[in-house]
C-alpha cells in the first residue's frame, strides 16, 4: 500500500512538472533558416509561428516560387529544432522514472 501511495505521489509531481515544462514551451523560441539565412522564421518550442524576415533582395516577381519554398524550408528547419527542444525538455522531466522501453511522454 505505501508502495502505492509512493507511487500517485510520484504521478502528482510529474504532471506539476509537465504543466510547468508546457508553460515554459510557450516562451522558448526557436529559429529556422533557409537559403543561407535570407529566409528565417522565429516560433515557440510548441509551434506557434511568431516571426518571419526575408531578405530584401529575395523579392523578385518572377522568382515567387523560389521564395516560398525558402519560407516553407525555414518554418520546417524551425518545426524540427521546436521538437528537439521539447523532447529535451520531456527527458529531462522523465529522468529517473521507472517507464517502460519506447513509452513517451506526454501520452
Amino acid at each position: 500500500m505505501r508502495d502505492l501511495m509512493g507511487i500517485m505521489k510520484q504521478a502528482q509531481a510529474m504532471q506539476e512538472k509537465m504543466a510547468g515544462v508546457q508553460a515554459e514551451l510557450d516562451t522558448v523560441e526557436v529559429e529556422g533558416a533557409s537559403g543561407g539565412g535570407s529566409v528565417r522564421v522565429t516560433m515557440t518550442a510548441k509551434g506557434q509561428l511568431r516571426r518571419v524576415s526575408i531578405d530584401p533582395a529575395l523579392m523578385v516577381a518572377d522568382e515567387r516560387e523560389i521564395l516560398e519554398d525558402l519560407v516553407v524550408a525555414a518554418c520546417n528547419d524551425a518545426r524540427g529544432k521546436a521538437e528537439t527542444v521539447m523532447q529535451e525538455r520531456m527527458a529531462e522531466l522523465t529522468k529517473g522514472l521507472p517507464l517502460p522501453p519506447g513509452m513517451k511522454l506526454p501520452f
